[in-house]
């Protein structure tokens, strides 16, 4: 279980992040690459980045050879120029601690992070380009999408702020908020704001648990998975063919024919296949948080989710 520990002035120090940042999703990004799990939602996005991801993107890998990333690569910027500055601003011997905490017991070192270890210049210019070259593939052609889904989680949990309640509003986010402490499930783990505060980040690539970047005489910042499971699609898929890929032809029908709420019957008749068959599809979908289903006697009916209803316009 994560928990963070707030002082009384740690809750006056919460806020959002009114802007996504473009180092962080690259990074949940380029985890989510290396995930085994959530093959149906995540398997056809992420063979085809793997296929595209260019040779210079590959020193990356580098970086995290136990799955752990260094901790001077937690910063945020409000573009992806001032993300990389933040990073090449880190101080020295910070760099060099967590570049031996992440190869501990990890036996050999490349060349290039010796150099970053040792302050090299040409070793900044091999991250650089491959930051670039990532971000490039990865992120640029979805950007705009994830500027758009940022500004309505923004505006969601604002609304539940001006209604509620911060209370009310981290509870939302996970229902675990105990007077002082604010639990999330996931590893053991402890963290102390300690008056320095709390950013709240969403990451629409990323589907595992929060991930906390806890840097001394910082804010902590809480990247939390946002938008429902569904990786953003680059704007030249058209929407048919981005739910296509990712959900299957199947499941994308049945997520469209759901302009009202209807029974398996209703959604096998519509899709052609078996009540069974339909009955898994729908299944798949719940579990994705796309839809929702009620039972109404011996009936039941399904529905779409707000996420659903906002794929299928």
């Amino acid at each position: 279980m994560l928990r963070i520990h707030f002082t009384t002035e740690d809750f006056t120090r919460v806020r959002f992040s009114p802007r996504p940042s473009p180092v962080p999703e690259l990074h949940a990004a380029l985890m989510m690459l290396g995930a085994p799990h959530e093959e149906l939602l995540f398997g056809r996005w992420r063979g085809r980045l793997l296929r595209a991801l260019p040779g210079a993107a590959e020193p990356l890998a580098d970086l995290v050879p136990g799955g752990a990333a260094p901790y001077f690569l937690d910063v945020l910027g409000e573009t992806r120029e001032e993300g990389l500055e933040l990073i090449r601003s880190a101080r020295p011997e910070f760099v060099r601690s967590e570049l031996e905490r992440v190869y501990a017991g990890q036996g050999a070192v490349p060349p290039w992070i010796r150099g970053l270890h040792g302050g090299n210049p040409e070793a900044w210019r091999v991250l650089e380009r491959a930051q670039r070259a990532a971000y490039e593939t990865v992120l640029a052609p979805v950007w705009p999408l994830v500027q758009d889904l940022h500004r309505a989680e923004f505006t969601r949990h604002a609304l539940v702020v001006a209604e509620r309640g911060l209370g009310a509003a981290l509870r939302v986010l996970s229902p675990g908020l105990r007077e002082d402490t604010w639990e999330w499930p996931g590893p053991p783990r402890d963290v102390h704001l300690a008056g320095r505060g709390l950013i709240l980040l969403p990451t629409f690539h990323w589907r595992g648990g929060p991930l906390v970047q806890d840097v001394p005489d910082e804010p902590v910042v809480l990247t939390y998975p946002a938008g429902g499971g569904l990786p953003p699609a680059p704007p030249g898929m058209s929407g048919e063919d981005t739910l296509a890929g990712v959900l299957g032809r199947t499941r994308a029908e049945l997520l469209r024919s759901l302009t009202e709420p209807r029974t398996t019957t209703e959604l096998a008749r519509c899709l052609g296949v078996s009540n069974a068959t339909a009955s898994a599809h729908a299944q798949a979908l719940r579990a994705a948080g796309l839809l929702t289903t009620t039972r109404t006697g011996r009936s039941v009916h399904h529905a779409p989710t707000p996420l659903g209803t906002l794929l299928t316009p």
